[in-house]
This record gives structure tokens, C-alpha cells and sequence, in this order.
């Protein structure tokens, strides 16, 4: 069967990589165009492209899904079946293409958590467990029906890195499941249940969002790092710069300074004050720095009381 496979950062890279080696069909890649990064602002590539190149498929990156050229050239594969996995919303005119459809791999258990950042808003809202799907596409975005999932249980310290990392390889298998599966006409899928009132949302995650709110609880607070970490990062202010905090720990006792304050006894720990504790910060990054433990932090930086 025949495949084209669209996506873009290291996350799509496994699923790519496992449909190979199982020997699978991709008759072509979609992937963003390369763009300009770093000082230099040298064109980068993406980790999809990087690894297709390995592999010697062929490639495609439209800056316009829509552009006249892109749909003749993808239509010219005469693929049976297309997916996606972390690339970007298809109008009608690409994911209705294949004969077989277009199917999409979600790192979260949808309806749950549908959305750009899925990864993010599970950890952040304190979640047990997540997961992955794969599903049909059609109209609204991550609505189509399922047709496989796996659960993939959250432990109180995992990061958004390492539950990306385990959502990787668990969704990666999954995708090939899913694939013979649609070969061998054994799957129908299983329409999403519609109640919007039951349903967690997992928007986008702008720079903002990422501001550190200290008049909360140290359980939400330890969280809501955790859930950034380590992208796009939670951060705050330590003498007028800002202070990404990468790994922290919740301390439960009563703060004896005020909430968002910190204190530190400049050798071995900051600490910044919440509702009912504090956040002991232990990898972190100051304005104009490398990211470092706390100890190397306040080794080399006159930290004011």
C-alpha cells in the first residue's frame, strides 16, 4: 500500500522510521519548508526532512497547501493512503486525496486533550496517565474517528520531554498497527464522543502562558513546570531577568516570606514562596546563561536577599 507521510519535528521521525522497518511503502514526505535559525539565521531542516534524505525519499515542503503545483505533484504519487503525524491542519483538497483516506497520529487519549500542545496540558493539569491515537480525519481539527489508542501512564516527576519521549516510541508501534490493520480491512473506526462540557482542551502554548503565577499551590506550581520543561520553559523574574526553571521540587510548609518572594542561603537553594509552601528550583537558567544546577547557579551569581 502506498504512503505518503507528512510531518515535521523529531517526534514524527519515529513513526517514519518504524512504517520503514516494517516495510512499508512511503512513496514521498511533506514536510515544512526549511527555515532560518540561530544567529547566523542559516535555513534549517526540518528533523523529518533530515532523516528522509537518509532514507533517499522523495520530499515535498509547500508553503502553501493549497498551491496548484504542491496538489498535482501530490497527486501524482497516486498514494492509497497519507499520514500525518506533527505537521500542520490539511484543507479538504489534501486529506480527502487517498482512496483509503488520511489518518493522523494524536499524542493524547481523544477525544482528551485535542490540540496543538497535548503533551504540555496533560502534565500540567496533573494527569495520571495520557496516551496516543490514531484516527481518520475529516473537518475539525482531531474530531475524526479512532481507530487505535494506547494508554501511557505519568509518574509525579516526569517532565513534558519525558512523556514526549515515551509517547514517541509507544505512538510510533501504534501507527504501524494501525497501518497493516487498514491494509488487511480489519479496522472500522469508533466515532469520538461529542459532550464539549467533559472534554480538556490542549490550545497552543504562547510565551505568556509560560509566566510562573506564584499565588497558587505548590502542587500545581510543581506541575505547571513540569509541564514546560523542557519546552517552552516556566519562568520568572530573580533581579530583573529572567529565570527559566527547568526542575523543581514542591516543599509543603508554611512560607515565612511572602508569596513570590524567594529566599536562598547563596550555596545550596532557592527557593520562591507560594500559597501553602515553596517551589525549590534545582536546574534552571538565568537571562544570558547556560541552563546549570542550582549550586553551579549561585557558585557564580551574587544572589541578593
Amino acid at each position: 500500500m502506498s504512503i505518503i507521510f507528512m510531518g515535521t519535528p523529531d517526534f514524527a521521525v519515529a513513526s517514519l522510521k518504524a512504517l520503514l522497518d516494517a516495510g512499508e511503502k512511503v512513496v514521498a514526505v511533506v514536510t515544512a519548508p526549511d527555515k532560518p535559525a540561530g544567529r547566523g539565521q542559516k535555513l534549517h531542516q526540518s528533523a523529518v526532512k533530515r532523516y528522509a534524505q537518509e532514507q533517499s525519499l522523495a520530499i515535498m515542503q509547500p508553503t502553501n497547501l493549497k498551491d496548484p503545483d504542491f496538489l498535482s505533484e501530490l497527486k501524482s504519487y497516486q498514494a492509497e493512503l497519507q499520514i500525518v503525524v506533527a505537521f500542520r491542519m490539511l484543507p479538504e483538497v489534501v486529506w480527502s486525496m487517498p482512496k483509503k483516506g488520511t489518518i493522523n497520529l494524536h499524542a493524547s487519549l481523544l477525544p482528551q486533550y485535542r490540540g496543538a500542545a497535548p503533551i504540555n496540558h496533560a502534565i500540567i493539569n496533573g494527569e495520571k496517565e495520557s496516551g496516543v491515537t490514531t484516527f481518520l480525519l475529516q473537518h475539525e481539527i482531531d474530531t475524526g474517528n479512532i481507530l487505535f489508542s494506547e494508554k501511557v501512564p505519568i509518574s509525579n516527576n516526569d517532565t513534558a520531554g519525558d512523556l514526549h519521549d515515551e509517547l514517541m516510541k509507544v505512538g510510533a508501534q501504534l501507527l504501524v498497527k494501525t497501518v497493516q490493520a487498514i491494509k488487511q480491512n480489519k479496522i472500522e473506526g469508533t466515532p469520538q464522543q461529542t459532550d464539549k462540557e467533559t472534554l480538556k482542551s490542549a490550545p497552543k502554548i504562547h510565551k505568556d502562558d509560560c509566566k510562573i503565577n506564584w499565588a497558587q499551590s505548590a502542587k500545581n506550581l510543581h506541575n505547571f513546570i513540569r509541564g514546560l520543561s523542557p519546552y517552552p520553559t516556566a519562568y520568572t523574574r530573580l533581579n530583573g531577568k529572567i529565570l527559566k526553571i527547568f526542575k523543581a521540587s514542591p516543599i509543603y510548609e508554611k512560607p515565612d516570606i511572602a508569596v513570590g518572594d524567594y529566599k536562598s542561603d547563596g550555596k545550596s537553594f532557592l527557593r520562591y514562596a507560594c500559597t501553602d509552601g515553596y517551589i525549590d528550583v534545582e536546574v534552571l537558567q538565568i537571562e544570558g546563561k547556560k541552563r546549570m544546577s542550582v549550586t553551579d547557579f549561585l557558585r557564580g551569581y551574587q544572589i541578593g536577599q
